[in-house]
């Protein structure tokens, strides 16, 4: 198991990585996946997610914990780089979860705005 400060801030790190990383950025998609994704943004880094998303619908179904673990990480990654793309920030996302904490997701759900 990874140790908590190892992993404390990760996503943080990760969003200022790949903001960094970007082609309005300086970031060279020679050189970087993450500037070859934002090169063709956004639709190469959505298209990333659909597939990371179906990958881990498989992983699930076949019950490889390793998979499903490897394919949530690819599946976050890229929805990292679509938040970072968007000017928005994981610590957001996570405000968000944190206001839905104990809320019944039925009651979440129905709360939401049409």
């Amino acid at each position: 198991m990874t140790s908590s400060k190892t992993t404390e801030n990760i996503l943080s790190r990760l969003a200022d990585t790949i903001e960094s990383r970007l082609v309005k950025n300086g970031g060279d998609p020679k050189t970087s996946y993450v500037a070859k994704l934002s090169s063709k943004s956004p639709d190469a880094a959505l298209k990333k997610i659909g597939e990371e998303a179906t990958e881990l619908v498989m992983a699930v179904k076949d019950g490889q914990a390793d998979r499903i673990v490897a394919e949530t990480a690819d599946l976050w990654f890229h929805c990292l780089v679509v938040l970072v793309e968007q000017g928005l920030k994981p610590e957001q996302v996570l405000a968000e979860l944190a206001r839905r904490e104990g809320l019944s997701g039925l009651d979440e759900k129905a709360s939401r705005q049409p």
